[in-house]
């Protein structure tokens, strides 16, 4: 076969391929049109935890789980930017739903294919695509959150079985999983704990794998999705443990980087969903003999919920673009953490004006203003709290502008985000002095993170994506950054007063 005829086919098996998927997406459209909103309207059960097992039969019935599955294990052998596409439909209809589909996909089937064992993937990937498994992933521990590197779940081999023990919380899918991938640390011969991490695969139903839930947390929002506190102590033959390409912790955080990328599929769903209802409702109520959509204020809030769906949109075109699993995402740390606190902060920005625009009724649990804002609060939190992943984005700016022995902003970002930095010049012409306090560097990889945001949205606009929507979402960002840059430049030390009572009642005066 001629290196031309190589490439049609390849480009035929492709377009295979996409139709495959775009018709599989389309009929899980209509099974969740199905399950929210005729067999069980979504407001009957939004309050309620769990789903209801029509609903839940009904959502799995065209098995989601196994779109990342490859096909010689019998799955669609769907690639990350197919699973982004996934999740965006879900969260349209549901949060927790995407959050569920995401759980699986990302943060179990993906790093599972990528450094799984050959003679275990078989067995797990067969229960996922004939008896509808879910799996996730277990890192955080009570008292190693953000702290998950010194976690002290232990590892301790003996004879080819590994034996795991310790506490693990709020891992998506407590009680409901089948199928975990556990962190630990191997245990030293003088009984302290490794520097690296270790993962494995549990399967709760195989003899001595059984995870006791010793408590389920009643979750403010996604309630679809259970969170607990869980004891480890299992014991996990060697082929099920996770094999990385360097050392554990790259390996850990390939898989966290790659599930960041992958936060712009949920974002993007729910966006739309609340750009839609907000458009709609306005519309619809009128203020005063005159409909909201036309009061100047009402635009406003409606064109930054449409600048969200843009912006948004473009990370979801780069992540798509460079978070496959064939790809080494341990160094994309910057990257990562610029699309995961971004996103999820356009997540809530949206929920909260929606409820502004709908008002008393949208601040019914069962109505989507309500159930957006508590729904997607926790996406600000959970997998790196914003405020550190701000902090480390600045850090990570100011390393790479030290390393390039550069003090301009402007001269350091026309390297790193120019189609931005030519549009903002004037904002970010002055040159940084070094070091800042922490609330400095908070609010500077803010700045940093809403101007790669706009280098994004411009490059979504190279691509072809339409220019009215590209020109609004480039306005609001520009808005954005002058005011980040504002508070950032503006001197502000106050400190917490501890022993404030004395002399601080008002009525004394």
């Amino acid at each position: 076969m001629s290196q031309q005829q190589s490439k049609e086919n390849q480009h035929i098996n492709y377009q295979t391929n996409q139709e495959a998927f775009r018709q599989f997406l389309e009929d899980f459209k209509a099974s969740m049109k199905r399950a929210f909103h005729q067999n069980d309207k979504i407001d009957q059960f939004c309050s309620t935890r769990g789903l209801p097992p029509a609903v839940l039969s009904e959502l799995m019935s065209l098995n989601p789980m196994s779109l990342c599955i490859p096909m010689e294990y019998g799955g669609f052998n769907g690639n990350v930017k197919e699973n982004i596409a996934l999740v965006s439909a879900a969260s349209y209809e549901s949060l927790a739903l995407s959050l569920t589909l995401g759980i699986n996909n990302g943060l179990f089937i993906q790093p599972f294919a990528k450094y799984g064992q050959e003679s275990a993937k078989a067995k797990v990937f067969e229960q996922f695509v004939n008896s509808r498994r879910m799996g996730g992933l277990m890192i955080t521990e009570p008292d190693f959150g953000s702290d998950a590197l010194n976690m002290n779940t232990s590892c301790a081999e003996k004879e080819g079985i590994f034996h795991l023990k310790g506490k693990k919380h709020w891992a998506g899918l407590t009680g409901m999983a089948d199928f975990w991938i556990l962190t630990a640390r191997r245990r030293t011969e003088t009984g302290g704990l490794m520097r690296d991490i270790e993962m494995f695969v549990c399967d709760i139903h195989a003899k001595g794998q059984n995870i006791v839930v010793e408590e389920y947390f009643e979750n403010l929002g996604l309630y679809q999705i259970p969170y607990g506190r869980n004891n480890i102590d299992v014991y996990i033959p060697e082929e099920k443990k996770l094999i990385p390409k360097s050392n554990g912790i790259q390996m850990m955080l390939d898989l966290l980087h790659r599930s960041r990328f992958q936060f712009p599929g949920m974002g993007l769903g729910i966006i739309k969903r609340i750009l839609d209802e907000a458009i709609t409702h306005t519309r619809m109520r009128l203020v005063s003999n005159k409909h909201l959509f036309d009061y100047d204020q009402v635009q406003h809030r409606l064109s930054r919920l449409q600048a969200n769906f843009t912006i948004c949109s473009a990370f979801c075109l780069k992540s798509g673009e460079i978070a496959g699993v064939e790809n080494d995402l341990s160094t994309l740390g910057l990257e990562a953490n610029i699309t995961k606190s971004v996103t999820s902060d356009m997540m809530q920005e949206s929920a909260q004006s929606l409820l502004q625009l709908v008002g008393a009724k949208g601040y019914k649990l069962n109505h989507i203003a309500g159930r957006s804002v508590v729904d997607s609060r926790p996406f600000q939190i959970f997998e790196g709290s914003n405020d550190i992943l701000y902090n480390q984005i600045a850090e990570s700016v100011l390393k790479l502008m030290k390393t390039a022995k550069e003090k301009s902003l402007f001269q350091f970002l026309k390297g790193y985000a120019g189609r931005a930095a030519d549009r903002i010049q004037e904002m970010v012409s002055f040159d940084l002095e070094t070091p800042f306090a922490q609330r400095k560097l908070v609010e500077f990889g803010q700045v940093i993170s809403r101007i790669v945001s706009m280098d994004l949205v411009l490059y979504l606009e190279e691509k072809g994506f339409r220019k009215d929507l590209i020109d609004n979402a480039l306005t609001v960002l520009r808005q954005e950054i002058s005011t980040m840059l504002n508070t950032f430049k503006f001197a502000n030390n106050a400190l917490v007063v501890t022993e404030y009572e004395e002399n601080s009642f008002w009525l004394d005066f």
